[in-house]
């Protein structure tokens, strides 16, 4: 028999099915216990997933199961105290993101985790989506030479009413900041994993629901180090064309020197070297779990990195490279200025 993972998972809202489904799926991992707030919500998981054991408290949780590592799918102003906590008693750590309200208070969980010793990881997962792993591939091989400009357009269309995110994630109507905070990190971290480090943004940010705080539109340009540019159009309350925006959450056209890449919001690519013909390029996909059953792909990551030792792709002292471009995006914004990272 190999190693097998112990784990304990905090949380039970929405997005945790698909990450309780995604641990069923790989058998090194034993999911042992659940602790969230509203104990009805963690049974339906529990008959569903075949999770032993409920806590009310985290704390008694982590203290009794002594998990090998602990997800934490909670309310990012709840991850400070958690990660710290899961750290101090030695246990491996996974947190979703948004990491934490603010920079600073990200910065002082990813140190603590570094100071006690256990192996810490972003639940980012746009970066696992098959789609952005076959274009990182297409572009290592040099199909399109050097690239050197990015946009995609995202419309979700899941915010335009007067009770928007309600159903699904309530807690978005409350962010002071929404579209970037919670739903741009992802492209910044994915425009990160193909194109390099990120030098410079320019923002403009709206809110269009008046139902809600925060932005829900915006534009915002990045420059690369390698001096590639991308683009991010991006909006939660116009609607798509697409039967399911959430696949791929939009579409893409990647220019490089020797040609073009362009991927539909189906997720169907093709690729055109200059003065050649379009092609179809096909790759392995399916549309299981959440946005092509990256979840799954990123916790297999997790757990292949557990057994070998090797550096996670997220490493919280990364992500904070992510969520420096967050900070920048929203300076810009406010000054109306280009601000350099």
């Amino acid at each position: 028999m190999g190693k097998t993972f112990r784990a304990a998972a905090i949380g039970a809202g929405y997005f945790s099915g698909f990450q309780f489904e995604a641990w069923n799926r790989i058998p090194e991992v034993r999911l042992e216990a659940i602790s969230n707030r509203t104990e009805a919500k963690a049974r339906r998981h529990m008959a569903s997933y075949g999770i032993p054991r409920y806590y009310s408290d985290w704390r008694e949780m982590i203290d009794r199961e002594r998990p090998d590592f602990v997800d934490i799918i909670t309310p990012p102003e709840t991850h400070a105290e958690i990660c710290d906590h899961a750290a101090s008693r030695g246990v491996a750590i996974v947190c979703q993101k948004p990491l934490a309200p603010s920079l600073e208070e990200s910065a002082s969980i990813v140190q603590r985790a570094k100071e006690h010793g256990v192996r810490f990881m972003v639940h980012e997962n746009f970066r696992w989506q098959p789609w952005y792993r076959e274009i990182k591939r297409s572009l290592s091989q040099g199909l399109i030479g050097e690239p050197t400009h990015l946009y995609f357009r995202m419309r979700t269309g899941d915010g335009w009413t007067e009770d928007a995110y309600l159903a699904r994630q309530p807690f978005f109507r409350d962010y002071p900041r929404l579209l970037v905070y919670e739903t741009a990190v992802h492209f910044i971290d994915t425009f990160r994993f193909l194109l390099g480090e990120v030098t410079l943004v320019f923002a403009r940010l709206r809110r269009l629901n008046p139902a809600i705080r925060g932005e829900d539109a915006g534009q915002i340009l990045f420059s690369f180090e390698s001096g590639a540019t991308a683009i991010l159009d991006a909006n939660r309350y116009n609607e798509s064309e697409t039967p399911n925006p959430r696949y791929t959450f939009g579409e893409l056209r990647l220019d490089g020197t020797g040609g073009h890449l362009a991927m539909e919001a189906d997720s169907s690519m093709r690729i055109k070297p200059l003065g050649e013909d379009i092609r179809s390029v096909e790759y392995p996909r399916e549309n299981r779990n959440f946005a092509g059953d990256c979840v799954y792909r990123l916790q297999r990551h997790f757990i292949d990195r557990m057994l070998d030792g090797k550096s996670f792709e997220s490493t919280g002292e990364d992500y904070l490279k992510t969520l420096g471009i967050v900070e920048a995006v929203y300076a810009s914004a406010e000054s109306g200025e280009a601000v350099r990272v």
